[in-house]
C-alpha cells in the first residue's frame, strides 16, 4: 500500500525536481505532455462516444465584478441600424483568463520556479512583452482531443465539497479510480471534481485570489506523473495554505511535467452525467484559441459520452 501520510517539503521538492520531463520530447517539447496524445490515442478516445450525449465543462464568462471576479470579462455590444431592410449587431470581448473566474487552460509558460520554466528554459529570455517564445498556448492550436476521466471527490467522501482542513490527497485519487472502476493511462486527461460551487455557497467570502482555499495537496503530484497524464483539470486548485514550502505546488505540473492545467472548470453537470451514464470515462475535447505566445486561453471543454 502506498504511503498515506503527507509528504515532507523535501519529498515535494523531489517530486518536482527528480521526475522532470525536461527534454523528453525533443524538438516537440513546446507542447509538453500533449505529445502523449497520439493519433491512436485520439481514435481510442473517439470510441467512448456511444450515446452522443454532450456536456460543457465551462463556466459562463463572468462580466459582473465580485470578490471571486476582480477582473471581469468586458463584453460590449454595438447595433447598426437597418439598411435596405437589414440590421446587425457586433460584440467586443476582453478577457483576462487567469484567476478564479474564467474557465481556461494554462500554457506551460504560465509559471516557473527558481530552476527555470518548462524544459529548463530561462523565463528572462523566453517571456517577452510580445508573448512567450516557448511553451505557449499556440503549441496546442490543433486542439486537445483525448480520453477524459472524472474523479468525483464529493461522491467518494459522501460530502458536498472539499474543505480547508481536508485537502485532496494522491492516495485518495487512487482510491477513487478503484471505486469508479476506471484506470488512467498515458495521454489521458484527469478531471478532479471537488465541489467548489457548493463550497462558495456556504462560504461566499472565502473564494478569492490570495485567500485560504481548499483543493489538491502536493501529494497528488506523483499520481499525475506516475500515470503520464496529459491534462489536469479541476474546479478547485492548489490547496492554500499548504505545508510544502512551495507556492502553488500542483501548478508545478506545468513546469516540471509539461502537463496542461484546465482551470476553473464547471464540473457539477459532468458529475451528474457520469453518474447517470454509469461511467466516468469520456471523449474530451479542449480547443484553445490560436493565440501566438499566449500564457493560456479561455476554453469551452466538451465531454461526449
Amino acid at each position: 500500500m502506498k504511503k498515506r501520510t503527507p509528504p515532507t517539503p523535501g519529498e515535494v521538492r523531489s517530486y518536482l525536481q527528480d521526475r522532470r520531463n525536461w527534454g523528453r520530447w525533443g524538438e516537440k517539447g513546446g507542447a509538453g505532455a500533449i505529445n502523449l496524445i497520439t493519433p491512436q490515442k485520439r481514435l481510442e478516445a473517439l470510441k467512448l462516444a456511444k450515446s452522443g450525449r454532450v456536456v460543457s465543462l465551462s463556466k459562463v464568462l463572468p462580466v459582473d465584478p465580485s470578490p471571486q471576479n476582480p477582473r471581469p470579462v468586458q463584453h460590449y455590444m454595438k447595433k447598426h441600424g437597418a439598411k435596405v431592410g437589414q440590421g446587425s449587431s457586433l460584440d467586443y470581448v476582453g478577457i483576462f483568463p487567469h484567476g478564479f473566474s474564467v474557465t481556461h487552460i494554462d500554457a506551460l509558460c504560465h509559471v516557473w520556479d527558481s530552476d527555470g520554466m518548462w524544459d529548463g528554459r530561462d523565463p528572462d529570455k523566453e517571456i517577452t512583452f510580445d508573448g512567450a517564445r516557448y511553451g505557449s498556448v499556440d503549441a496546442w492550436s490543433d486542439g486537445i482531443i483525448t480520453r477524459g476521466v472524472l474523479l468525483d471527490v464529493p461522491k467518494h467522501r459522501g460530502e458536498p465539497y472539499v474543505t480547508l482542513d481536508s485537502p485532496v490527497h494522491g492516495w485518495e485519487l487512487e482510491d477513487i479510480l478503484k471505486e469508479e472502476g476506471v484506470s488512467v493511462g498515458a495521454g489521458d486527461a484527469v478531471i478532479v471534481f471537488s465541489g467548489v460551487n457548493a463550497f462558495i455557497a456556504d462560504h461566499p467570502d472565502a473564494w478569492s485570489e490570495g485567500s485560504d482555499v481548499p483543493g489538491l495537496h502536493a501529494s497528488c503530484l506523483p499520481f499525475i506523473r506516475d500515470h503520464d497524464v496529459s491534462v489536469l483539470g479541476w474546479d478547485m486548485a492548489d490547496a492554500n495554505p499548504n505545508d510544502s514550502g512551495i507556492s502553488m505546488p500542483m501548478h508545478g505540473v506545468l513546469y516540471s511535467y509539461g502537463v496542461g492545467l484546465l482551470d476553473n472548470a464547471r464540473l457539477e453537470p459532468l458529475s451528474e452525467v457520469c453518474s447517470s451514464e454509469g461511467r466516468y470515462e469520456f471523449l474530451l475535447m479542449i480547443t484553445p484559441l490560436v493565440l501566438v505566445g499566449g500564457t493560456g486561453s479561455p476554453v469551452n471543454p466538451i465531454a461526449m459520452f
